[in-house]
């Protein structure tokens, strides 16, 4: 067995965080696709909806991260999935 769930955290044999970053960036995407009609509302101030993301979206994807031996590009994964949540709150399109 190469990978496994364990408590909600993927596993692997390598013993690296790729898994359980990929994981948790879709349960992250799978979040805020919920919270969609919430975070782009232009009748929410901006300021709620960032503090909405913050604690729904945000902590699931970083939920148990202390564990993980994270690597630059677990963070730069993480940080592209962050910003493109945010841009497309902010309705900015990127060319």
């Amino acid at each position: 067995m190469d990978k496994f769930c364990y408590l909600g955290d993927m596993l692997s044999v390598q013993g690296d965080a790729d898994e359980a970053v990929e994981a948790r960036i879709q349960i992250g995407w799978n979040k805020f696709r919920q919270l969609v009609p919430l975070l782009t509302n232009k009748d929410i101030s901006l300021i709620r909806r960032g503090r909405l993301y913050s604690s729904c979206v945000q902590s699931s994807m970083l939920h148990g991260s202390e564990t993980w031996p994270v690597r630059k590009e677990n963070e730069v994964a993480l940080q592209q999935a962050e910003m493109r949540m945010v841009r497309w709150m902010c309705n900015v399109k990127v060319s």
